[in-house]
């Protein structure tokens, strides 16, 4: 059954199966970046509770906590600032060494 939880982990494997099997410099950020936004969903799905209100209503509901959803929007951010932070080194790195494949930047460093 799909649902919130299932997808968070299949969004996190996929950016996991990114980073382990390439070399690109770009694909490894954008798979960071999926991998980031799977955490961003594991945590939303688990803080949901079906039937439940904000915790600003004055009624006698459930009310759900407002914490992981908090904690979440600040994830987006440091999501946000890390891959701009990666793409601005590997651009640097793609200007010295004229290519974009991790593996070539560590040739020639065995002196």
């Amino acid at each position: 059954m799909l649902n919130g939880l299932n997808i968070a982990l299949l969004v996190m494997l996929v950016g996991l199966y990114g980073l382990t099997n390439n070399t690109n410099s770009i694909k490894l950020i954008m798979s960071l970046s999926v991998m980031g936004s799977g955490v961003i969903l594991l945590f939303v799905s688990i803080g949901y509770i079906p039937g439940a209100e904000a915790p600003l209503m004055t009624s006698e509901v459930m009310t759900m906590d407002p914490l992981p959803h908090s904690i979440m929007i600040t994830l987006i951010v440091i999501n946000l600032a890390t891959t701009a932070l990666g793409l601005a080194i590997a651009h640097r790195l793609y200007k010295s060494y004229g290519t974009l494949d991790v593996s070539k930047y560590f040739e020639g460093d065995d002196e």
